[in-house]
């Protein structure tokens, strides 16, 4: 009876483990895309600034420099653009988006839509 017992708890205690690192992984890959979306904006405010190239064209150059899943990111906002404005489009790319963001990290970076009517 005891060998049971002394079994059960070391499978939970194996399973809270691996429980324990998916849920830590999730959070890395979060933090990790949100540190390329930032890379990514900061990229994106300097060629605005400094070369007044179109919105489509830095986008296109930034999801080439980007790693793929934020690539996709960028590239869905840009073929958006062709027929909505920048600020629909970029707002329906966050939507659509796959990556490790939760709502409120989507939402913050939504924002953003306000500022590219202006362009």
């Amino acid at each position: 009876m005891q060998f049971i017992k002394y079994c059960m708890l070391f499978f939970v205690f194996i399973i809270s483990a691996l429980i324990g690192k998916y849920i830590s992984q999730k959070y890395r890959f979060r933090l990790e895309e949100l540190e390329e979306i930032k890379n990514a904006l900061n990229i994106f405010k300097s060629k605005i600034k400094f070369t007044y190239e179109p919105i489509p064209v830095i986008f296109e150059e930034i999801s080439q420099k980007s790693n793929p899943n934020i690539s996709e990111l960028f590239l869905d906002a840009k073929e958006k653009m062709e027929n909505k404005t920048s600020s629909e489009a970029w707002e329906e790319a966050i939507e659509k988006f796959s990556g490790n963001l939760n709502k409120e990290d989507k939402q913050a970076i939504k924002t953003l839509s306000k500022l590219l009517r202006s362009y």
